[in-house]
């Protein structure tokens, strides 16, 4: 290309880039037109009310997502001959809560109180219609948003009571978290986001958990161990010496890919309770990533010592620990500190996970107890360490850490508890656990009447 070429498209750059820089009222002069008048601040109001309403639902979708995170985790590190009624238990935890938590359970986790302990309004959200400005529109947003909440805290019990529970019977258990028992104590910590406000909220100190490592994942996984007691251990889960076996998952792959879902799917979770449009979002972001992969590094390494080989089911429950465990502080602590809480979270799932199976003699097939319930509890306690304004470690003192203590506490005492006299209920009412011959078959067959994988009928306990 010759010289005099080059300088030519050179020259029109430079006269392009000059165009765009002239000011638009000199523009409109040029043309004979009015120039746009200034921005208001009701113009920008209303364009930040927008942004929240779009990026709060965008957050929404991804945590919905999240269920098919689960369904693969479950179903990937469960047998084959479960894996319909793991698919089915997913799926009706979403629909069923979406309606409970509708009717119910919006209006007693968010609406007014004068007690601290339950709303008493916004039921069917108000049956607010839908209108122009921000005020009218909004609910429906924070609904959607808290709904997708309320289906992860459900889901999280399907995994620890999975191979062995009736179907119907864990339907029933569904709608009682979905309308009460996530709800009330979700009103506790979290009540003051919409017309409520919890006593935990109101503490000297309020608690601190700022997407829900106590209120979504200790709550599910308290609720997780109440079922996995009362149920009992899988068929041929512990010998007659009482050491227990290895009951393979069928498809590690399923499991890896759900595992990977759910990682993205907390980039809603976390970044999306900001709820807003802003810079913090992707704070939020790099601290919750970096505290998954500490995570997964930590459970690995953790692993391999113990057990002498880079286990890829703990690594993988490594990546999710952290991910739990990061959720109540992913707003206020730093990317060191993100680091130290994955890394704490990786070491202590395998830890969990082995004590719970080797020494409590819990049968928990794909580790919920540890990396929702335990690593939930982890986080939550993290906040009063790591807390860059109030935490121990920089100088806060030791407020916020009892605050989170009286929190997680308050949620293992309600989640536990009610947890055990609902499926002590159930177990004496419906019945609870599926007949020995069922077990052995498969769900699939004896509760849904068919197979994941056509052809592939079982009829053994492997």
């Amino acid at each position: 290309m010759g010289t005099k070429k080059v300088g030519k498209m050179m020259l029109m750059g430079l006269l392009l880039l000059f165009g765009f820089a002239v000011a638009p009222e000199a523009m409109a002069q040029t043309k004979g037109i009015e120039a746009p008048a200034p921005a208001t601040m009701a113009d920008i109001e209303t364009l930040q009310n927008n942004l929240n309403i779009v990026w709060t639902c965008v957050a929404a979708f991804l945590v919905f997502f999240m269920q098919a995170g689960f369904a693969m985790v479950e179903a990937g590190f469960t047998r084959a001959k479960n894996a319909v009624n793991i698919l089915m238990k997913n799926l009706m935890d979403f629909s069923i809560g979406s309606i409970a938590f509708f009717v119910v359970g919006f209006g007693l986790m968010f609406g007014a109180t004068t007690s601290g302990f339950v709303g008493t309004s916004d039921f069917l959200l108000g049956l607010s219609p839908y209108g122009d400005s921000f005020g009218e529109q909004w609910p429906f947003t924070f609904l959607l948003f808290q709904t997708v909440f309320a289906a992860t805290a459900a889901t999280i019990v399907s995994g620890a009571m999975a191979e062995r529970t009736k179907f119907s019977s864990y339907l029933v258990y569904s709608v009682f978290i979905s309308a009460f028992i996530y709800p009330i104590f979700g009103s506790w910590a979290w009540g003051g986001l919409y017309n409520g406000g919890g006593w935990l909220e109101n503490l000297e100190t309020p608690f601190l958990d700022f997407a829900g490592s106590t209120v979504v994942h200790s709550v599910g996984g308290w609720l997780a161990l109440a079922g996995a007691i009362v149920l009992g251990p899988r068929i041929g889960k512990y010998g007659p010496d009482g050491k227990p076996r290895a009951i393979l998952g069928h498809n590690m792959t399923l499991g890896a890919l759900g595992v990977f879902i759910l990682w993205l799917g907390w980039f809603g979770f976390n970044p999306g309770s900001t709820t807003t449009g802003d810079g913090l979002m992707g704070y939020i972001a790099v601290t919750t990533n970096l505290a998954a992969a500490a995570g997964a590094i930590a459970a690995m390494v953790t692993a391999w010592v113990i057990i002498g080989k880079p286990d890829a089911s703990m690594s993988l429950n490594g990546v999710l620990a952290g991910l739990v465990a990061i959720t109540a502080p992913c707003d206020a602590v730093s990317p060191s500190g993100a680091i130290a809480i994955g890394v704490i979270a990786g070491m202590l799932v395998v830890l969990s996970v082995l004590f719970i199976d080797r020494v409590l003699k819990i049968d928990d097939p794909v580790g919920a107890v540890s990396v929702h319930g335990v690593c939930g509890l982890w986080g939550t306690l993290s906040v009063g360490f790591f807390n860059l304004e109030s935490g121990l470690f920089y100088g806060g003192g030791l407020s916020q850490l009892m605050s989170q203590i009286i929190g997680a506490g308050a949620a293992f005492v309600w989640a536990f508890g009610l947890g055990m006299a609902l499926f002590l209920g159930i177990r004496h009412t419906m019945g609870l656990r599926v007949t020995e011959k069922e077990e052995i078959q498969g769900l699939d067959i004896g509760e849904h009447g068919m197979e994941a994988y056509s052809g592939f009928q079982i009829f053994t306990n492997q």
